[in-house]
């Protein structure tokens, strides 16, 4: 089958990525998306090991719609009962972007009246309690192209299930895993976030380093569909504990001026396995000296409603760029901001950019490589 995974803006080539490297022929990547081939047991595995995107959902058909009649009638032409039961639930939920079809709530009723026809037809029944599995039918329109999808992921796959707590601002953890991937720390090496909030991007790298699957310690959708058979959901997960490396060498030093962050990456480390790799400490980053000649620092640090005003966060970049270039020559460093004048207040050009979307903010990856 088709199965589709959303991302956010800017991390379709790294999904993609996953999936490859997952063993599944990707078909498409657009905006926001990656397609490719599959059976029931990619759902269960792309569901436990994609670390960047958002949900795994399978495609149940395409098609360019202009009219509400040509969405009723190609809707109720998909073989839904395939997978939606006499008694199960399917609630619709979906956008329109640039299409002639722009009322969302108007596209839901007819995508939700199409369905229940094709499974009258299907169980000869007109009345549908929706007490049993829910299998939420998601659609798109983008550019009159209509795309209906079934998510097998329920909660988004940013929800790893170890961070109870959060601070004020936090960054999603697939955004945390994408920024952490490119920046190809050593995993025998120093890695190092001196703002670490709630202490995702410490963890993410210790979840990459130690090989630990990030949909492991959670639920999902898809477990609960009868077309599914539990032992695919069991070999998965068999499968995934197996690959778990507890060898690694990785250092890994989170610290935050805050108090409650210090306490809340503590709190989250241990409950996502990775405590082990860390040393926290409370620290200011001007404070920030680490003892090794070498290392990696990937951080997001504090922006907009986390410091209270913008005069704050240009002192705060200007002293991230002499400390990290002056004391620590030898590191890289990977830096996630919205602001557009970081280089300016940082002292130097990054060595790299790349535009990234953390939620609906825009932001860049400021990347800076070692002297030479």
């Amino acid at each position: 089958m088709e199965l589709i995974i959303t991302t956010l803006f800017g991390m379709e080539a790294l999904v993609s990525k996953e999936v490859k490297k997952l063993g599944y022929e990707v078909t498409e990547v657009a905006d926001g998306r990656v397609t490719f081939l599959g059976d029931e047991s990619a759902i269960a595995r792309c569901n436990l090991w994609i670390r960047c995107g958002e949900r795994i959902l399978i495609k149940m058909g395409e098609k360019k719609v202009t009219t509400f009649d040509e969405l009723f009638d190609f809707t109720k032409s998909l073989p839904w009962k395939n997978w939606i039961g006499k008694n199960d639930s399917f609630p619709v939920k979906g956008y329109s972007l640039k299409s002639k079809l722009f009322s969302v709530p108007g596209c839901q009723s007819v995508i939700k009246k199409a369905i229940v026809r094709s499974l009258e037809g299907a169980y000869h029944q007109s009345y549908f309690p929706e007490s049993g599995v829910l299998y939420q039918v998601e659609f798109s329109l983008m550019k009159d192209v209509l795309t209906l999808m079934i998510d097998t992921s329920g909660q988004p796959l940013h929800k790893r299930g170890y961070r109870r707590n959060s601070n004020q601002a936090p960054l999603k953890e697939t955004i945390a895993a994408a920024i952490v991937t490119l920046s190809r720390f050593r995993y025998d090496g120093v890695f190092a976030d001196p703002f670490s909030g709630s202490g995702t991007i410490p963890i993410e790298a210790g979840l990459i380093a130690k090989n630990i699957a990030p949909g492991l310690n959670r639920d999902f959708s898809a477990m609960y569909f009868p077309q599914i058979p539990k032992k695919i959901w069991r070999d998965a997960k068999t499968e995934a504990k197996s690959l778990i490396r507890n060898d690694s060498k990785l250092k890994i030093l989170a610290s935050d001026i805050d108090p409650n962050a210090v306490a809340l990456t503590t709190h989250n480390a241990k409950l996502s396995g990775t405590f082990d790799f860390m040393e926290i400490s409370q620290k200011d980053v001007a404070d920030f000296n680490p003892p090794y000649p070498e290392g990696t620092i990937v951080c997001n640090p504090p922006y907009g409603e986390r410091l209270l005003d913008e005069e704050a966060c240009r002192l705060l970049y200007k002293q991230m760029g002499q400390v990290f270039r002056k004391k620590l020559p030898g590191w890289s460093a990977f830096i996630l901001t919205p602001e557009e004048k970081f280089e300016d207040y940082y002292g130097k050009f990054s060595d790299k950019k790349r535009k990234l979307y953390n939620g609906m903010i825009k932001c860049n990856l400021f990347q800076y490589f070692p002297n030479k």
